[in-house]
């Protein structure tokens, strides 16, 4: 039998004290659904109602937009959007539509300070980014203003790609894009005004620009609506030197499929 010193006997009482601890936690905050707040087997569970509404992307979509196709036209195929308007960054993967349980789990993380959500959202963003990931050199967060940073306590972008770093193994540099000018918030602006607002709103931290040049990253956000915002960081980056360029959110605001 291990003596009460021993790293076995310690790994023990690790388990055992982190255990209480849960159990301690579940009492003072039970288990309940993300999405609506009905109480749940287990936390970050979803009931079967708000499970049920998530619309998650999967194939066919756009290879750049990320867009799911009402039908199947075939592999390779870019969405009209695409072909008209090529985005500055290489491709968009999203896990799921921005709309009913998906929304209010986002605003959540955002707005109601569930930061204990972002390492689930995290996990579902890895399986919808698995290849771009596996093979990039960095995980950038869109960064937010250090006023607006202030205000908030925490930047949910850099929340998801902290848990997503983990996740993948790969370098997380949340210190490489800053947000050089203070931006008014975008919800509520027309798309021509989000590109207004956000223009010329980012760059590479003086230091930093070994992290960029000729490097395949992942940019992470909470939700992707216009493509204003992760498209003026991407232009930085490109800018910088990137050699690749890939959009991961854990939302699209779109209507459906195309």
């Amino acid at each position: 039998m291990p003596s009460m010193t021993s790293p076995a006997a310690f790994r023990l009482i690790m388990s055992l004290a982190q255990n209480w601890v849960g159990r301690l936690g579940d009492i003072v905050y039970p288990p309940r659904c993300p999405g609506c707040g009905v109480g749940t087997g287990s936390h970050a569970g979803f009931c079967p109602a708000c499970w049920s509404d998530i619309r998650f992307i999967e194939r066919p979509f756009c290879e750049v937009l990320g867009l799911p196709f009402s039908y199947d036209p075939g592999p390779g195929i870019l969405s009209a959007q695409a072909i008209a308007d090529p985005p500055v960054f290489d491709r968009l993967r999203s896990v799921v539509l921005h709309e009913g349980a998906a929304r209010r789990l986002v605003h959540a993380l955002k707005y109601k300070d569930r930061t204990d959500l972002a390492a689930m959202m995290a996990g579902w963003m890895r399986r919808a980014g698995e290849p771009y990931l596996e093979s990039c050199d960095g995980i950038i967060p869109v960064p937010l203003h250090r006023t607006r940073l202030a205000m908030r306590k925490f930047n949910q972008a850099a929340e998801l790609g902290r848990h997503l770093a983990l996740l993948s193994d790969r370098p997380f540099l949340p210190l490489t894009l800053i947000r050089t000018k203070r931006t008014s918030r975008q919800v509520g602006l027309s798309a021509r005004a989000r590109q207004d607002n956000v223009r010329a709103a980012f760059a590479i931290a003086p230091g930093q620009e070994a992290d960029v040049w000729g490097k395949r990253l992942v940019l992470v956000d909470d939700v992707y609506t216009t493509g204003a915002t992760v498209s003026s960081a991407s232009r930085a980056l490109k800018k910088a030197g990137a050699a690749e360029v890939t959009v991961l959110t854990f939302a699209t605001a779109i209507s459906g499929p195309i």
